[in-house]
C-alpha cells in the first residue's frame, strides 16, 4: 500500500469553490462530502446549481426522474436553460465581458485572443450564418475543422440556437468524417481550408467534400480561409465564411432549451465496431461539467485553464463549457507538444501564465524523454493545479509530473470517466490528499461501486467499476441505436451502469484503475491489466513507453506480449530484452513473465494520447484492422512486427 505524498495546504484549503460549498452546507470532511452527495443524489445536483451560478430561465420542477428506468433517467425536469445563457448571456451585464475569454495559439506560434464580449459577437455572427444556412432547432451540425478560435464559435452558435453540435477530429479522413455525419442526418457542415501539424499542411476542405458524396443530408458547408488555401468551391453549396460574417448582426436571440434537449453528439473512436453517437443535454452539460471545473478543478475568473486536448475528445467540449461558465480564461493549441522543440508546452504555460495544465499520461511518458531540462528552461511558477486523464497512470511516470512538473507542491486531479458521461465517475478534489497513480474516490454525486464477477461490493482487490445510481451526463442512449446502449451499459446487472473499466479501493478508501476490462489478460488462470504489465516496464532504467497485449497461448490461455520504446542512449539485443523481462517477473510475478518483448520506435495513439491496443493486437496476430480513423499516426501500427508463423 503507497503512502500518501500530497496533502492540502493553505488556499487550497480555504480558498476552494468546494470549500465554500461544504462550508455552506454544514459539511464537516471529504468522506461525509461524498457519502451525502450520493446518498441523497437529489439534494446534491439541486445545490449546486445556484451555487456555481448555473442561471435557468424557467425553473425545473423536479431534479429526477427514473420512472422510464435509470437508463433513461431524465434531469431538471421543467426546467428552461441553455448552455450558452451560461457560457457568454450572463457575463455581457457584469465586468466579465472585457475580460479574455480565451487565447489561441497555433502551429506556428501565431496567437490571438478573444474577450467575453468579443466572444459573444463572433458567436452570434455565426448562430445568424447557420440560421440563414436553414438550421432550425433540433438539426444536427457537423464542425470539422482544426484547433482555430473559430471552432468555439462555431460550437457555442450551434447550443444558442438549440442545434445540435457534432465536433469531428480535424485529423481524420473521409470515410470516418462520411460515418459520423451520415449516421447523425446532418444538414450543414463547418469546416475550413486546412490546417497546420508540424509546420506541415494538411486539406480539410477537400476531404470534407469527398465524405460529403455519401451524406446527401448536408445541404450547405460553412468554410473558413485559416491558412488561405485554394479548394475546389461549390458556390450553391458551399459558403465562404470570412466574408459572409461581416455584414451579420452581433445579436442573435438564445433559444430556451429544455433541460434534456440534446445539445452535443460526440462519437466514440470507432476502433471496435461501429462508432458510437453519444448524446448529451444542456441541463446534463451544465450540471455535470460546471460541477467538475468548479469543484474538481477549482476553476476561477482569474484562472488560465489549459487541456491538451482537440474538439473531437470530450475535453475540448467540457473545457470551453466548464471554464467559460465561470469567466476564466482557457488556451485553444493547434500545435504538438514536440514542435518546433521538446519544451513547446512548457513554453505555452510561461507565456500564457497558465494556473490549470491537464494532459493524459502517454504525453507525459513521451515528454519525460526529453529530460526535465526543458521543463527548467521555463518559468511555471503559474501553475496551481495539474490534471490528468486519458488512461491509467504507472507510478515513475506519475511521480515525474508530480515532482518535475508540479514542483512536488501540486496536486495532480487526477480524473476518469468518458464520452458516454462527458464527465467522470472518479476525481481527487483540491481538498483531499493524493497518493501516486490514485483517483482518490468517487466523484461528487456519482453513485459507483467495485463489483466482483458475481456484482458484489469488493474491497482490497480489483473489481468492475459500476455507478449504482443515474447521473445528469449520462448518455440519452446512442444516436438512433438505444438496444446497442443498453446491452452496452445496462444489461450485466439490472439498473447498474457497468462502465468496463478495472478499479479497486485500498484500505484507506484511495482508488484506483487497472484498465480496460476488455482489455484483460489472463495468464495461467492468473488475471492482470496491461497497465500494470506496462507499469512494471517502465520501471526499468531502458524503458521511455510500452504497450502490452495477451495472445491466444496453448497451455497458458493467454500469454503476455510487450512492445517498447527505449530511451536515448539504450539500443536492442538479447541481453536487454532479457533484463527486461527480469524487471517484469520482479515487480508483476514470475507468472507474467512476457513471452515477447518488441522494441519500436512508435507506438499507434490517438489524437487524445491513448494507446490503441486492440489495434496492436489485430496487426500483431494478422487479424483485419478494421476503422483507423481513430489513429493519429497510423505508420506507427503499420510498422510493429507481426507474430510470427
Amino acid at each position: 500500500m503507497s503512502e500518501v505524498v500530497w496533502k492540502p495546504y493553505g488556499d487550497y484549503i480555504e480558498k476552494s469553490n468546494i470549500t465554500r460549498f461544504m462550508r455552506k452546507h454544514c459539511i464537516c470532511d471529504y468522506e461525509e462530502l461524498v457519502n451525502r452527495s450520493t446518498d441523497e443524489l437529489e439534494w446534491f445536483w439541486d445545490a449546486i446549481m445556484e451555487d456555481l451560478d448555473v442561471h435557468w430561465y424557467r425553473p425545473y420542477e423536479s431534479v429526477l426522474d427514473t420512472s422510464d428506468g435509470a437508463a433513461w433517467a431524465k434531469w431538471y425536469v421543467g426546467g428552461k436553460t441553455n448552455i450558452v445563457l451560461n457560457c457568454l448571456d450572463k457575463h455581457m451585464e457584469t465586468p466579465v465581458k472585457d475580460k479574455t475569454a480565451f487565447i489561441w495559439e497555433g502551429d506556428g506560434g501565431a496567437v490571438r485572443s478573444y474577450t467575453y464580449k468579443e466572444a459573444y459577437a463572433e458567436t452570434c455572427r455565426m448562430a445568424r450564418a447557420l440560421r440563414d444556412a436553414g438550421i432550425e432547432r433540433g438539426d444536427v451540425v457537423g464542425i470539422y475543422m482544426p484547433m482555430i478560435p473559430e471552432i468555439v464559435f462555431s460550437l457555442l452558435a450551434c447550443f444558442k440556437i438549440g442545434a445540435i453540435a457534432i465536433p469531428i477530429f480535424s485529423g481524420f479522413g473521409p470515410q470516418p468524417v462520411a460515418a459520423r455525419l451520415r449516421d447523425a442526418g446532418a444538414k450543414v457542415l463547418i469546416t475550413a481550408d486546412g490546417s497546420l501539424r508540424r509546420g506541415k499542411t494538411y486539406p480539410i476542405k477537400e476531404n470534407a467534400d469527398e465524405a460529403l458524396r455519401q451524406v446527401p443530408s448536408v445541404r450547405k458547408v460553412l468554410v473558413f480561409d485559416h491558412l488561405g488555401l485554394s479548394f475546389p468551391y461549390d458556390p450553391a453549396r458551399d459558403v465562404l465564411m470570412d466574408a459572409y460574417l461581416r455584414d451579420l448582426p452581433e445579436e442573435c436571440p438564445t433559444e430556451e432549451m429544455d433541460s434534456e434537449d440534446y445539445a452535443l453528439m460526440i462519437y466514440t473512436s470507432g476502433t471496435t465496431g461501429k462508432p458510437k453517437g453519444t448524446v448529451h443535454t444542456h441541463g446534463g452539460c451544465l450540471a455535470q461539467i460546471c460541477k467538475e471545473l468548479g469543484y474538481y478543478f477549482d476553476v476561477k475568473e482569474d484562472d488560465v485553464f489549459f487541456w491538451l486536448t482537440d474538439i473531437g475528445w470530450m475535453m475540448g467540449p467540457w473545457m470551453i463549457i466548464g471554464v467559460m461558465n465561470f469567466g476564466g480564461t482557457f488556451l485553444i493549441f493547434e500545435g504538438v507538444p514536440d514542435y518546433p522543440e521538446p519544451d513547446r508546452l512548457w513554453e505555452l504555460v510561461e507565456r500564457h501564465e497558465i494556473t490549470t495544465f491537464g494532459i493524459s499520461p502517454t504525453a507525459i511518458r513521451m515528454l519525460m524523454r526529453f529530460g526535465e531540462d526543458m521543463i527548467d528552461r521555463h518559468d511555471t511558477s503559474s501553475l496551481r493545479l495539474l490534471g490528468s486523464t486519458g488512461e491509467p497512470w504507472d507510478p515513475e511516470s506519475w511521480e515525474w509530473f508530480f515532482e518535475r512538473v508540479g514542483k512536488g507542491r501540486l496536486p495532480i486531479i487526477n480524473i476518469s470517466g468518458g464520452t458516454e458521461i462527458i464527465g467522470c465517475f472518479l476525481s481527487p478534489l483540491p481538498i483531499t490528499e493524493l497518493k501516486p497513480i490514485t483517483l482518490r474516490g468517487p466523484g461528487l454525486g456519482m453513485a459507483v461501486d467495485v463489483f466482483d464477477d458475481d456484482g458484489k461490493p469488493v474491497r482490497g482487490e480489483k473489481g468492475h467499476l459500476v455507478a449504482t445510481k443515474p447521473a445528469p451526463s449520462m448518455t440519452r442512449g446512442f444516436w438512433r441505436d438505444p438496444e446497442r446502449y443498453i446491452e452496452t451499459y445496462w444489461s450485466r446487472w439490472p439498473d447498474i451502469w457497468y462502465h468496463g473499466d478495472w478499479a479497486s479501493v485500498d484500505s484507506d478508501g484511495f482508488w484506483f484503475l487497472h484498465g480496460r476490462s476488455d482489455d484483460t489478460i489472463k495468464v495461467s488462470g492468473r488475471r492482470t491489466g496491461p497497465a500494470e504489465i506496462e507499469a512494471a516496464l517502465i520501471e526499468h532504467e531502458a524503458v521511455s513507453e510500452a504497450a502490452v497485449i495477451g495472445v491466444p497461448h496453448d497451455t497458458r490461455g493467454e500469454a503476455i506480449v510487450c512492445f517498447v520504446i527505449l530511451k536515448d542512449g539504450f539500443h536492442p539485443g538479447d541481453d536487454l530484452k532479457d533484463s527486461i523481462m527480469s524487471k517484469v517477473c520482479e515487480t508483476a510475478g514470475k507468472a507474467y513473465r512476457p513471452q515477447d518483448i518488441h522494441f519500436v520506435n512508435a507506438l499507434p495513439k490517438t489524437r487524445s494520447a491513448k494507446i490503441v491496443r486492440g489495434l496492436i493486437k489485430a496487426k500483431y496476430l494478422g487479424e483485419e484492422l478494421g476503422d483507423l480513423a481513430s489513429v493519429e499516426n497510423p505508420q506507427a501500427l503499420q510498422n510493429l512486427p507481426k507474430e510470427a508463423a
